[in-house]
């Protein structure tokens, strides 16, 4: 047979039989991860059924059935409502983002029956024999078999140094070729690889890291160790209170921890991020972390690796320089077999594939292009070596002789490379001493249509771009010039990058161009950034680029580009246009600014009822809301608006910390509201009004208020906020007078006095608001002095 079943080795030359390829598959021995990455439905209903305040508001309704008061229950419908309502939003979200995940889904050549086909990494068998590309992340273990390649380790190991394989010697998965072509015998497949989890990591659907979470945690966290003491004590002091039953005792503390539960902000918050998920899919745009939508809205520096970016990524031959006319033949001859010999086919290659389609040189010793050597090159046999490469990496110091005629054309926004010859056999620690310069090779990349556009759009939103690249200097920098890239006349060669690193924040921070990176100083530049209080988006689409794209804040990878650049960054261009960016950031500023405004919106109730209970404890007077009433004004003025709010378009600027934020839009109307029912409390003993008449005052009062906040969040008003607040005014003004709604608020129709009343204290309560928001201000201004000369210390510090 062809294949050594004994020795476990396949034929190199003709792979696995289809009938091994299916026994194997039948036998398991096939490259499947048992785990999915996205939550499974049942893990779904879990998440969003099995909460803590789920099971809160199902006791509390419990205990106010056994009280014989069904109809304060309410509640518990509209928990039962928002977790339906989470489960088919999250569904949705899933659904969408899988069906999208087909759109990125690696593909390998497997050699099967004597020629190489390409299937998806989860048909991979055990003992197939796999060809990996620079530029391929490799996607399972295995021992190599054929060629050599540069292959990177750093995301197994750390390291950023490229490790050189040759015939017998292991690869892993989650390690990505550099530089060479490698044929691979499969060794470990699925879960018995030795990175098994890395992938499912890099594209699991997660909510880690997110400031906005975090924060929403924190206030959840809050909320808990509040409502258990309170809940208790307010439980125990209305048992107590005179004249009391203990129905009414438990209706009333019921109230007070139902009022403190802000039971549709994390909710929402979901609700919010998988919107936004969904609207990226359908411009496609793949989001392998939500977080990633939230850090891109509050991204302020942009950083672009030139090609494939502002750059279409194709090259295009315009001039041929050969310094020696008798050398023009073997210069071509040189040209053409190096395009149609050397391994990896980059977009030089490419281009002068579009001018060479013949060659009958024979390579005897191939050195494959390495983004760190700048330079590949082959030795032919009786042609002597050739190599291909950057002029300043190839010609050394020589380079200074052309040194004129390379600046002009980069000016022009070409990229120059030297064709050289050498008696010397290739190798990567060859000496370039004796080497002969034979030509210059123009090539000229096509900016894209869209690149002006793009770039204006981020120039207006406050985001500072850098060119970070590979190339000339002088070139990016005209090309970013045509392109529109501000300050696009300081640039800067990174082969001369200061070794201090206060040396190199300070120069990052000058500079808008950098050329002739290698990936370890684009890691260097985009940290420096990130040491300058930034937050840093990167975008490439090149095994050069990974390093960076996961140092940055935000990574940002093309589809066309290589799997090692998809399988680490957070979003994916699945276009491979890099227009689709202002969308995305659209959509997170979105997300940000819709739930900071809907999340004063509960976070109002949470408090002020936190201090009627308070109030109810120490004076050992009734909780004045019944849970009916707190959760039709919630329902009415925080509810249904919210999720209209959180979804509205709100592109501005994201600016300032969210917990501040919110606080600060929270607690004047929180005070307000308390103060005011209060004061409608202390009044009853002087005006002698009863039970009823007090409670109706109450809870127009606290609806009053309510819509004076949902005024102010949802400024500034457009047609639809303004209907939005229309229809929420008159259905509570409507209903106030309707006699079942008055049934089961327990409230009733009152006398014009206190209509008038009730309007004079609704008015005064809107500049009490303002006079707290006032107050509030100045005290965070206070707070903030000290923070800020700190954090200038440090950063003078760094």
């Amino acid at each position: 047979m062809l294949n050594d079943e004994k020795n476990g080795r396949t034929d190199i030359e003709y792979g696995l039989t289809i009938k091994e390829v299916d026994q194997r598959t039948r036998d398991g021995l096939v490259n499947i991860v048992t785990e999915s990455p996205t939550k499974s439905v049942k893990e779904i209903i879990k998440t969003n059924s099995l909460t803590l305040f789920n099971g809160l508001n199902i006791a509390l309704a419990i205990l106010v059935v056994i009280a014989g008061k069904p109809e304060n229950t309410v509640f518990a419908f509209v928990i039962v409502a928002n977790t339906f309502i989470g489960i088919f939003q999250e569904v949705r979200a899933k659904r969408t983002l899988e069906k999208l995940a087909v759109l990125n889904t690696v593909h390998v050549e497997a050699l099967r029956e004597g020629a190489f086909v390409n299937i998806e990494v989860e048909a991979i068998v055990l003992g197939d024999i796999i060809k990996f590309s620079a530029g391929d992340q490799i996607s399972i273990d295995g021992i190599v078999r054929a060629a050599e390649a540069e292959i990177d380790e750093s995301l197994l190991t750390g390291e950023a140094d490229a490790v050189y394989k040759v015939e017998g010697e292991e690869v892993l998965a989650g390690s990505f070729v550099i530089a060479g072509v490698v044929l691979v015998q499969v060794s470990a497949v699925g879960n018995d690889m030795y990175a098994s989890t890395l992938a499912m990591e890099s594209k699991s659907f997660t909510m880690s890291n997110s400031l906005l979470m975090s924060s929403i945690r924190k206030i959840i966290k809050w909320v808990t160790f509040m409502i258990v003491p309170v809940g208790i004590l307010l439980m125990v002091t209305q048992l107590f209170i005179s004249g009391n039953s203990w129905q009414m005792a438990v209706i009333g503390a019921v109230g007070g921890i139902v009022g403190m539960i802000p039971e549709g902000i994390v909710l929402l918050t979901s609700i919010a991020f998988m919107v936004g998920v969904m609207r990226l899919a359908r411009n496609k745009i793949l989001v392998q972390e939500l977080p990633a939508v939230e850090i891109l809205a509050r991204v302020d520096m942009l950083c672009l690796d030139k090609t494939g970016t502002i750059t279409e990524g194709a090259l295009q031959v315009k001039q041929i320089k050969v310094l020696e006319k008798s050398n023009e033949k073997q210069a071509d001859l040189a040209l053409a077999a190096l395009a149609l010999n050397l391994p990896a086919a980059n977009a030089t290659q490419i281009a002068l594939q579009q001018v060479y389609q013949f060659s009958d040189w024979k390579p005897k010793t191939i050195i494959p292009f390495s983004s760190t050597r700048k330079w590949s090159g082959i030795t032919f046999d009786g042609e002597g070596t050739w190599l291909l490469g950057a002029p300043e990496m190839l010609l050394k110091d020589k380079v200074e002789m052309y040194g004129a005629y390379i600046e002009s054309e980069s000016k022009r926004g070409c990229r120059v490379l030297a064709l050289v010859y050498t008696q010397s056999e290739a190798s990567r620690e060859m000496s370039l001493e004796k080497i002969s310069l034979v030509a210059f090779i123009s090539f000229k990349d096509i900016v894209r249509k869209s690149a002006k556009k793009t770039l204006a759009y981020f120039k207006e939103e406050g985001v500072d771009i850098k060119i970070i690249s590979g190339d000339n200097p002088i070139t990016v920098a005209a090309i970013a010039k045509i392109a529109g890239v501000e300050n696009s006349d300081t640039y800067f060669d990174a082969r001369f990058l200061p070794a201090d690193f206060d040396e190199l924040k300070k120069l990052v921070e000058q500079t808008s161009i950098f050329g002739r990176v290698s990936p370890e100083q684009k890691k260097r530049i985009i940290k420096a950034l990130q040491q300058n209080g930034h937050t840093v988006a990167m975008t490439g689409d090149g095994v050069n680029d990974v390093l960076a794209l996961k140092q940055a804040d935000c990574g940002i990878a093309m589809a066309s580009g290589s799997e090692a650049t998809r399988s680490v960054a957070q979003l994916v261009l699945l276009n491979s246009d890099f227009s689709a960016l202002p969308t995305a950031v659209r959509e997170g500023r979105k997300v940000i600014n819709n739930i900071s405004q809907v999340a004063s919106l509960y976070l109002v109730k949470t408090i002020y009822s936190v201090l009627l209970s308070i109030y109810s404890i120490l004076l050992f007077v009734p909780y004045p809301f019944l849970p009916v009433q707190l959760t039709y004004i919630s329902t009415l003025m925080v509810g249904i608006p919210s999720f209209f709010l959180v979804l509205a378009p709100n592109v501005k600027p994201v600016s300032g910390n969210f917990l501040t934020k919110v606080l600060k839009d929270t607690i004047p109307g929180a005070l307000t509201i308390f103060l005011m029912t209060v004061a409608i409390h202390l009044l009853q003993p002087i005006l002698g009004f009863d039970m009823v008449v007090q409670r109706s005052l109450m809870l127009i009062l606290l609806g009053g208020i309510q819509f004076l906040i949902l005024i102010k969040v949802t400024y500034p008003f457009n047609q639809l906020k303004i209907m939005l607040i229309s229809i929420t005014g008159i259905i509570f003004v409507l209903s106030l007078f309707v006699h079942d709604i008055q049934d089961v608020l327990m409230i009733q129709t009152l006398a014009p006095e206190w209509y008038i009343m009730l309007i004079g204290l609704i008015t005064m309560s809107w500049f009490i608001m303002l006079y707290f928001e006032k107050i509030l201000i100045s005290f965070y201004g206070l707070l903030e002095k000290p923070r800020s000369k700190a954090k200038k210390k440090k950063l003078s510090r760094d």
